[in-house]
């Protein structure tokens, strides 16, 4: 139970649930509404009247399980605490799990912790985690467990950590024809396989992405990246100004392979990787690897610029392709996020 340990001790304290569900957060304002331990975070959610409300955490453990309709347009999710350490919001729903009623597994969207679809939501100081172990659930073949689940236009997550092994953060789009911009800025994504996945136009800047040790003989022992760009989407991840550092061992993970999901395979996955500290858990050698043959790393839209750090070593040119200068310059927040500037606000 490593995780449950990890985030009880995070809060200092014995795990707190959010076991009152039908009582609503206090409510300060009109427009800002409070959620303390043993208040649920997703009656205050409901509780949110109109476009521009906060909802602010303070520090404990809830689990529960959270969604942000659309209609909760330009809310504010924040911890009480600049510790993003401090305020936790966990479950342990996984791909596999059975849901109570009996129509069926929750599925990989439907496993994640927090779920939101609402445009203009801004995240801000908390850790989202899913703390299902493949250990303790041998049982179940399904074992993608979400963390967080985000569609919906200019999504701004601001130091949140994000905690789970498989799948830990779905970035995409409200529907296959969107281009839904996401800007995820000083956050710690930490999994095993496929861990940062989706079709979103998404910036991660100055991001810390941490490979885990997994008890498995093979390798690779996983990837970080796995987009799924729509093929008109000229942008999907860019990951850049941040590091990638792993508890495994040497050369044991990859940066990425592409994800076409059966349901759109058309799909032209699209990934930039610059200016980044990449570490020696990533094999340098061949970083990137298919998922399914029928779809090649090669082919797809997979570049790297100015990286550093011995797992950016270009030791076999072919496996690592890279931007020129004058490409780089199509590869920066500006050309991914348009006229939504989040970078820019103090």
């Amino acid at each position: 139970m490593r995780r449950r340990t990890l985030l009880a001790g995070l809060t200092g304290g014995a795990l707190i649930t959010a076991t009152r569900a039908a009582t609503p957060a206090f409510a300060h304002s009109r427009h800002v509404l409070h959620v303390r331990p043993g208040d649920s975070l997703q009656a205050a959610v409901d509780a949110v009247d109109g476009p521009g409300r906060t909802i602010v955490v303070h520090p404990g453990t809830y689990r529960e399980v959270v969604n942000i309709p659309a209609g909760k347009r330009e809310l504010t999710l924040c911890g009480a605490s600049r510790d993003a350490r401090a305020a936790v919001l966990v479950y342990d729903n996984a791909n596999g799990t059975q849901k109570p009623d009996g129509s069926g597994t929750y599925g990989t969207a439907g496993s994640a912790t927090l779920t939101s679809a609402a445009p203009g939501l801004t995240v801000r100081d908390l850790t989202l985690a899913n703390d299902w172990l493949r250990a303790d659930h041998p049982e179940i073949t399904g074992t993608q467990a979400v963390a967080a689940y985000v569609t919906g236009d200019r999504t701004h997550f601001e130091n949140v950590r994000l905690l789970a092994h498989q799948d830990t953060l779905f970035a995409d789009t409200t529907a296959l024809d969107a281009f839904d911009r996401q800007y995820f800025h000083r956050c710690y994504i930490e999994g095993d396989v496929d861990f940062v996945f989706g079709r979103g136009r998404t910036v991660f800047d100055a991001c810390h992405f941490h490979t885990l040790q997994r008890d498995v003989a093979f390798t690779p022992k996983g990837m970080v990246f796995a987009p799924a760009t729509a093929r008109a989407n000229p942008y999907g991840f860019l990951a850049l100004r941040g590091r990638i550092t792993s508890g495994a061992e040497n050369a044991a993970y990859k940066i990425a392979r592409p994800w076409v999901p059966s349901y759109e395979t058309t799909a032209w996955p699209s990934l930039v990787v610059r200016d980044t500290w990449i570490g020696p858990g990533t094999d340098a050698a061949t970083p990137y690897v298919n998922m399914r043959d029928a779809y090649p790393w090669q082919t797809m839209r997979f570049r790297e610029y100015g990286n550093s750090g011995q797992g950016a070593v270009i030791s076999v040119p072919e496996n690592r392709p890279q931007l020129t200068a004058e490409e780089a310059v199509t590869h920066t927040r500006r050309t991914y996020l348009g006229d939504w500037r989040p970078y820019e606000r103090p």
